[in-house]
């Protein structure tokens, strides 16, 4: 396949994916892992989907900052800044085929956690900066870990663009400070950071049109499809990770 092709595909994915975030506040990371794995190689699709993210999550912080919940992003930067930094420093000397193994056991287990715990439960600030802690870990060494932790920011009664847009600015903090240490580890190349950025746009224009149907369309409607392809995606990356 071309190079031009690729980005094109690359491009098209991520604007998908980015709609699908803004409109089910889950989803768009995940589903950007296996055609990134698949493209760029696992340690290099990481570190360009925290790039991709990091332009997608700060496009649905703008578009909601009136409703952000900053105490409670404060309270989960509070576990994920540090447990991310130290979540990037093992992914960094990882070995490749174990990083896609654990990348495709993520996916089925994020499938089988949200059917079993659809709502989370309530926490108090301590336990949900534990959460915080889990997801700063294992955002680093799969890219993603919206899915997982979005019934938490739920349970908290966040709503509409106040959950969406708070849970965006959780996952800033925690690709920003994942970004710092590939930068450091020499994981995050040039040419890697100039295709997240090349993304960038199609992350931010994804975002503002899931804006504009958030009120219009139930986020329910994605569920199924979304979690078929992640189980799929999930099994191909097990059984090929060698």
């Amino acid at each position: 396949m071309s190079t031009v092709l690729v980005m094109v595909v690359m491009v098209a994915a991520t604007f998908a994916t980015a709609v699908l975030s803004a409109v089910a506040g889950f989803g768009g990371g995940v589903l950007l892992l296996p055609l990134f794995v698949a493209v760029l190689g696992t340690r290099d699709a990481v570190a360009v989907l925290t790039v991709a993210q990091l332009a997608s999550n700060g496009s649905r912080v703008w578009f909601n900052r009136a409703e952000v919940d900053r105490r409670l992003v404060i309270i989960f930067a509070a576990g994920a800044v540090p447990a991310a930094v130290a979540g990037a420093l093992v992914f960094a000397t990882a070995p490749l085929a174990a990083l896609t193994r654990v990348i495709g056991v993520f996916l089925l287990v994020m499938v089988a956690w949200r059917r079993r715990r659809p709502h989370g439960v309530r926490l108090d600030d301590t336990a949900f900066a534990a959460v915080g802690a889990a997801s700063g870990f294992g955002s680093a060494l799969v890219g993603s870990m919206g899915p997982m932790v979005a019934p938490f920011f739920l349970a908290r009664g966040l709503l509409r663009g106040a959950y969406i847009g708070t849970e965006a600015a959780a996952a800033v903090v925690m690709h920003l400070t994942k970004l710092i240490v590939f930068g450091a580890a020499a994981v995050l190349t040039t040419a890697g950071a100039a295709t997240g950025l090349a993304l960038a746009p199609a992350s931010a224009a994804g975002a503002w049109a899931g804006k504009k149907i958030v009120e219009r369309l139930p986020a329910g409607a994605f569920v199924v499809a979304v979690e078929a392809g992640l189980v799929a995606s999930g099994l191909v990356l097990v059984i090929t990770g060698g």
